[in-house]
């Protein structure tokens, strides 16, 4: 008897509670719908952002990949000059494509248009590729006889010390148009420097030849102190 007893009363608690049940969702059925309704169109946003980003991400990869290559050809075929400005206006993978084509115009003895090249370069934030437009600025400069505009360029790289760029090039620069300015005790105190920090690397090694051949020239002697102390 005691065990009917219980079974009906967990039957009568089973069916209360589903009417309680039934009841609450009377009553905010519209609201749970709406609820409902909400998650299930965020979920397809937010499949669709990932489906976006993947998409872009693969777009970015295809279109590095294409200047990249554009690039290694320019030499042979000098028409994927065009092709790479077509390419540097266009999104995040712009600048490389500016990059790209600046350093072969560099390359070709034609400092005005690398300059033109850079123009078209938006700030982006200080990345890599920022501290790359500013050490092929500093080199444009110096091509064009503008030492204490390239100087003052490589000067304000070195002042901030990237963390992911190695400074090897931008002090073989600077000591370069210190050599160009006249001011050699500096210049072969910078490329001693380069020797010492960078002895692996290929500035280091130009450096070091620099050096030695600055010091053997006729009056050198007054080389071997700098007044910076560098």
């Amino acid at each position: 008897m005691k065990g009917t007893e219980r079974r009906h009363l967990k039957t009568d608690q089973l069916v209360h509670g589903m009417q309680g049940v039934v009841a609450f969702f009377r009553k905010w059925r519209s609201q749970i719908v709406l609820a409902g309704l909400l998650i299930l169109a965020l979920g397809v946003v937010f499949a669709g952002l990932r489906i976006i980003r993947a998409e872009q991400a693969k777009s970015r990869s295809r279109t590095v990949s294409e200047i990249l290559a554009l690039r290694a050809d320019l030499p042979k075929v000098p028409e994927n000059a065009a092709k790479l400005e077509a390419l540097a206006g266009k999104g995040k993978s712009g600048r490389l494509a500016s990059l790209s084509l600046a350093t072969y115009w560099m390359e070709q003895g034609r400092p005005d248009k690398a300059e033109a090249a850079l123009s078209s370069i938006k700030d982006a934030g200080r990345d890599f590729q920022y501290y790359q437009v500013k050490s092929l600025q500093a080199e444009i400069a110096l091509a064009k006889g503008d030492l204490d505009g390239s100087l003052a360029i490589l000067a304000k790289i070195v002042e901030e010390n990237p963390k992911d760029y190695l400074l090897d090039s931008v002090l073989f620069r600077q000591a370069e148009a210190l050599e160009l300015k006249g001011k050699e005790a500096e210049a072969v105190a910078l490329y001693k420097k380069l020797q010492t920090e960078y002895p692996q690397s290929y500035y280091g090694y130009e450096a070091s030849l620099k050096a030695v051949r600055m010091e053997g020239k006729p009056g050198a002697a007054a080389l071997n102190s700098s007044p910076n102390g560098l």
